[in-house]
């Protein structure tokens, strides 16, 4: 099942193993990452998202099926923020 979001990236229901993902961020801002959870929970409501200001990297953490880590760097990016995937 797929569908366009207002950002204009398609999303689709993703069924496999639940994984956890943790991207390095240059959140700072309460306020800038609760806008972010919302764009992040539009484009992928299937995912369970949180951001950890605290952490010296801005951690963001995804979990659920099949996290599309492209497409979350993208997103990011296009509202000026970067992301970088840890291993």
């Amino acid at each position: 099942m797929e569908k366009e979001t207002s950002t204009g990236i398609d999303t689709l229901s993703y069924e496999g193993s639940t994984r956890v993902e943790v991207f390095k961020t240059n959140v700072v801002h309460e306020q800038d990452a609760d806008h972010l959870l919302g764009i992040l929970s539009q484009n992928f409501p299937w995912f369970d998202v949180h951001f950890d200001l605290e952490d010296c990297d801005r951690i963001l953490r995804i979990e659920g099926n099949g996290v599309f880590n492209e497409q979350i760097i993208s997103l990011l990016s296009r509202y000026g923020y970067e992301c970088t995937a840890l291993v």
